[in-house]
């Protein structure tokens, strides 16, 4: 019962929005018309239950008026159930995609809000395969909360219906053994009771492994798929590093658990099949074995007999809903687990954000400068990794961060631009600036080449003779007629060719800070160094941070930082005058500085 509570209140959780939303009224009369075409669909099947009773006695008096008015009544009734049928299905079906496209925005709106999608990854594997979550269960949730819930709704209409025909039933076939009657009031209703209540704990007993497995088997789906994607994704790589057979072993590991997650839901449902066959069988048999001793008695006629057996049995189905519907219930609750799972991650994810162990960013109406105040960027695990006390990061600027490799470079960037939320201290950044951040590998969607320059923003932002403009100037004229052209980018061009991409991409938003993680590092010198001029002379009022190795960068900068070894991690420090390069400092040490050189 705490299961069922709980699942329950999930599902109200995500399920209520919707109809609390902007679309809230076309959900709500959605909803309403597929319930009360439910209801009638049981009014009608009460109404063919009383058929059967005149249509059989009909046929035992052979009596051709009746027989032929019950034939023309039973065409009634089976048009008016096939129309309702049709039309619930399709506004069912209306109703789940307008659901379904509802709560798509809303959980696409969520985990890419704020970069919380990032944060998750730094969470490890609380939510895993977003992709499936948003696609695949949603879908799955839509269809199966309104088919299970449309089912237990049926059910208890159709119980409540039938207890009153079959405890009328009963008292005019009464129970009728061994040639003697057993005046039991309703006992039709608690046979149907008992017999359903006997099949529901054995499916239940039976079954219950199967909500485990089909979760399961959702993740080891997922995996496999995403894997699938990653091996497309990074096929030159592998390519060059032959490393087909290794990708075929984790392929297959990972299909492996999907073999012999299938293998122990294949055993599972076996047993659960050859009880709910068996169970359903005998159903079939059981009123009329019941009902036999009355009706060769001369207690019923046919009609009545026949009625009473339907009865039973819409009774038993009403309430053996749970045994025909488990392995729906079982893949539901799987599903439902899966989206409780990523709402709980989302919504982790955004916490680490405001939580007061975070680093703080603030929007400062002082200066033009980015500042840094008792900083300490920390790992997930909590291990200090970059400390800076009183350090900014003035506008207008051309600023180079060296340091060794692993000591926080890019780290601090992301700090920078508020996506890591691991650490102390706070930065303040000017209300209103712009920054931008440019890796090593740029990002491109699929998109025509004009919308892919300039993402994130609009494609009609910028006209197409500017954004040729910006491609001649970054060295890559051939691709100026191209603009419309939609294509995989990322895997089209090089990397250098990608790099140039990117600075063009920042010579058109031009932001007010620029940070370039090792953007220029597949372009030999020369090239660099023109582009790093090309930058500084279209966008002069633009803070430039760079972070480099090669040694040719300090001339393109103006101002030359350090990460150096300090007490708590790496220690951000400007290289102040002095005649010597920094020499080699043992942790908790000061690096020596170096004169910076003007820009070339």
């Amino acid at each position: 019962m705490h299961n069922i509570r709980s699942t329950l209140a999930i599902v109200w959780r995500i399920a209520a929005p919707y109809f609390r939303s902007e679309d809230k009224w076309a959900g709500r009369v959605l909803l309403a018309a597929v319930i009360a075409i439910q209801l009638s669909q049981v009014a009608i099947d009460v109404l063919i239950n009383q058929w059967n009773n005149r249509f059989y006695n009909a046929l035992q008096d052979r009596n051709w008026d009746n027989f032929v008015r019950e034939i023309g009544i039973f065409t009634v009734l089976a048009f008016a159930s096939v129309g309702l049928a049709i039309y619930q299905l399709y506004l069912n079906q209306w109703l789940q995609i307008r659901w379904r496209r509802w709560l798509t925005h809303r959980y696409l709106g969520e985990w890419l809000h704020d970069a919380n999608h990032y944060r998750m990854q730094l969470q490890g594997d609380a939510a895993d395969n977003p992709d499936q979550r948003v696609s695949d269960d949603l879908r799955s949730f839509v269809d199966r909360t309104l088919d299970i819930g449309l089912n237990l709704l049926s059910s208890v209409v159709t119980v409540a219906s039938f207890i009153v025909i079959l405890w009328g039933l009963s008292e005019t076939a009464p129970l009728h053994f061994l040639g003697r009657d057993f005046p039991i009031p309703g006992y039709l209703v608690w046979t149907a009771l008992i017999y359903a209540i006997f099949g529901t704990a054995l499916t239940q007993w039976i079954g219950a492994p199967l909500v485990r497995l089909a979760f399961q088997q959702e993740r080891f789906e997922a995996d496999f798929r995403f894997n699938l994607v990653r091996v497309r994704e990074n096929s030159e790589q592998i390519a060059l590093l032959r490393g087909e057979s290794a990708e075929r072993g984790q392929l297959s590991k990972r299909f492996g658990n999907i073999i012999d997650n299938w293998y122990a839901i294949m055993s599972r449902t076996k047993r659960l099949i050859a009880f709910t066959a068996s169970y359903e069988q005998a159903a079939v048999i059981f009123p009329l074995v019941l009902l036999a001793p009355a009706y060769f008695a001369d207690k019923i006629q046919l009609g009545g007999m026949v009625q009473s057996a339907n009865a039973f049995e819409s009774m038993r189905k009403a309430l053996s809903v749970f045994v025909t519907i488990y392995r729906t219930l079982a893949e539901w609750r799987a599903v439902v687990a899966r989206l409780d799972g990523f709402e709980m991650a989302i919504q982790t994810a955004a916490r680490l954000k405001t939580d007061q162990r975070s680093i703080n960013i603030v929007a400062t109406t002082e200066g033009d400068a980015i500042d840094l105040s008792g900083l300490l960027v920390r790992l997930p695990n909590g291990t200090p990794l970059v400390s800076a006390q009183g350090f900014n990061l003035r506008g207008g600027e051309s600023a180079l961060i060296t340091g060794p490799s692993g000591a926080g470079k890019s780290t601090l960037f992301r700090s920078i631009a508020g996506i890591w939320p691991f650490g102390s201290g706070t930065i303040a950044i000017p209300a209103h600036a712009t920054l931008m951040m440019l890796p090593q590998r740029p990002y491109f969607p699929i998109a025509p080449l004009r919308a892919a320059i300039v993402y994130p923003a609009e494609a009609e932002t910028f006209g197409a003779d500017q954004v040729s403009e910006v491609l001649v100037a970054v060295g890559l004229p051939q691709l100026a007629q191209r603009l419309d052209e939609e294509a995989h980018w990322n895997r089209m061009l090089s990397l250098g060719e990608q790099q140039r991409l990117g600075l063009a991409r920042a010579l058109l938003i031009a932001p007010q800070f620029l940070f370039l993680d090792e953007a220029t590092a597949s372009l030999d010198e020369a090239s660099e160094a023109a582009l790093y001029r090309l930058l500084q002379e279209k966008l002069p009022a633009t803070t430039i941070v760079s972070i480099g190795h090669r040694s040719t960068l300090q001339a393109l900068h103006e101002r030359n930082v350090v990460l150096a070894p300090g007490s708590e991690g790496f220690d951000l420090q400007d290289r102040a005058e002095a005649a010597e390069p920094a020499q080699d400092v043992g942790a908790g040490a000061t690096a020596k500085t170096l004169r910076p050189r003007p820009p070339r």
